[in-house]
């Protein structure tokens, strides 16, 4: 097979890579930063990765807690940008700021080469412009990373069976698509392969290539992924006898099959989500749709496969998230794209410009109003606390709040830990029990009982009681309180140090 363009034309300034990459990648930063951590996803990855460089480095922690419902790849992609910039929202978004370039680029070079630079170029600022994909880069969690690396890899794998007739598969290519697969894997779990393997399995055998099947399982690509993808698994599960269990059987099969979990929606969920969130450019479906049955071209049906592949796979289950679709978004993108490219129109320049002009105005409208956030009461709290204070949450696991002020220690979480409900419910306390089993003597530290807050452990220091707004009846109980700060999300209340006998 060789989809490649015989195309001969030079490209325009604006069509070479250098130059449109490096523009996409100014783009996707220039307000990676403007906002504050949403609540709870980004407050949760971001400090989880600032936990990752106090601690070790390899095990994921929430609050000190070891936190397994993702791999590390992007707290350690957020933990090198700290290191030179410091623990800031610029930071913890920078790995869904490289997923989102990585997939532009991979789309952007195999279209270059199928299709010629012009369309690929047109594509490129298709996706670039797509509120889906920046408002995605600019997200602090792992669904836009797992989606760029696991569309790099499937454009990688047919491009290493993209040869002349009779000639080998291209092993570089190969290898190239297996590695990044592996990092998928480490990105967000097992979709990392069975997304690829469930597009491009698939779209050969429809085409009768089943030796070419055989020939993606070559042992040195094979090798590179488990050389890539397993040392950091199997050294979890040598250091937590129950990971195996939690991460693969309890966060992907018994996930992805029952029902108790948050975010339940109809089966066809992602099949009005997509088109929707990729508004204007999704008003050229219905020319994409007449154009695919009118010339059925083998990579468009590579195309078109891909997109229904991973809306397929993840309407199954119950639990749905819009970022979940991010794998499809790539394939979507360049069916549109190749479209407007192929017309004579010019109506998708103003488009392009007003879609740009939305992407920025949703990014400022959040920064002047982000729901939820615990910015302000952290800057409070950390300008008025010393080292040796202890900070105390009281029914609720304020996320952002470590993350902003700073905090080098775990805080207590008084909450009713003993309640036997509290494993069936997909929240905030399940995901601090869930991490206590891997570290029960930790868990025993920082999960208070709300009943005993007036037996905290004794301290040199002040208590600090971060408390929602307008429950503060939680802590009437204890004397000496004073507070110190409060907005219409957080109270934050002082309490005497508690000496110690």
């Amino acid at each position: 097979m060789n989809l490649s363009s015989t195309s001969s034309v030079q490209p325009a300034p604006f069509q070479r890579p250098a130059t449109l990459l490096g523009l996409l990648a100014v783009w996707l930063l220039a307000t990676l930063g403007m906002r504050p951590l949403l609540v709870p996803d980004e407050g949760r990855y971001a400090n989880v990765a600032r936990e990752m460089l106090l601690g070790d480095g390899l095990v994921p922690t929430l609050n000190g807690l070891p936190f397994f419902h993702k791999p590390p790849l992007m707290y350690w992609l957020d933990m090198a940008l700290m290191q030179l910039v410091g623990p800031t929202p610029f930071a913890g978004r920078f790995a869904s700021m490289l997923g989102a370039w990585l997939m532009g680029a991979a789309l952007f070079f195999a279209l270059r080469r199928w299709h010629g630079p012009r369309a690929a170029s047109i594509t490129l600022g298709v996706l670039a412009t797509c509120p889906f994909f920046f408002i995605g880069a600019q997200y602090a969690n792992h669904d836009m990373l797992v989606g760029g690396l696991i569309s790099a890899a499937v454009l990688a794998l047919a491009r290493a069976l993209d040869e002349p007739a009779g000639a080998p598969v291209s092993l570089r290519w190969l290898v190239t698509g297996w590695v990044l697969c592996a990092l998928a894997v480490l990105a967000k779990g097992l979709i990392g392969f069975v997304l690829p393997a469930l597009v491009i399995g698939p779209w050969l055998l429809a085409q009768g290539r089943w030796r070419d099947m055989l020939k993606l399982l070559h042992p040195l690509a094979l090798g590179a992924f488990a050389l890539v993808a397993l040392p950091w698994f199997v050294l979890m599960q040598q250091r937590y006898p129950g990971f195996f269990d939690y991460f693969v059987m309890e966060q992907h099969f018994r996930r992805f099959a029952q029902t108790n979990f948050n975010n339940v929606h109809p089966f066809w969920f992602f099949v009005a989500v997509l088109p929707a969130l990729t508004l204007p450019w999704s008003a050229w479906a219905p020319a994409a749709a007449q154009r695919l049955w009118r010339e059925r071209p083998l990579m468009l049906g590579l195309l078109l496969w891909w997109v229904i592949a991973v809306v397929g796979f993840f309407s199954i289950p119950s639990s749905k998230l819009v970022g979940y679709v991010l794998p499809a978004l790539a394939p979507w993108c360049a069916l549109l794209g190749l479209t407007i490219a192929a017309s004579r129109g010019t109506a998708w320049r103003w488009v392009m410009g007003a879609s740009a002009l939305l992407c920025v105005a949703v990014v400022v409208g959040l920064t002047f109003k982000s729901p939820h956030s615990n910015r302000a009461a952290a800057l409070a709290l950390a300008a008025q606390m010393a080292g040796t204070d202890q900070v105390v949450m009281i029914d609720e696991y304020a996320y952002d709040l470590p993350f902003y002020a700073r905090l080098t220690k775990p805080v207590l979480i008084a909450s009713d830990w003993a309640d036997p409900a509290l494993p069936t419910r997909d929240n905030w306390r399940k995901e601090l029990f869930d991490a206590a089993r891997f570290d029960p003597a930790m868990g025993r530290r920082v999960l208070w009982p709300l009943a005993q807050l007036a037996a905290l452990p004794c301290g040199a220091g002040a208590v600090w009681y971060v408390v929602p707004a307008g429950a503060s009846a939680r802590i009437a109980g204890l004397a000496g309180l004073v507070r110190t700060y409060t907005d219409a999300q957080t109270e934050l209340w002082r309490g005497p140090a508690r000496a110690c006998p």
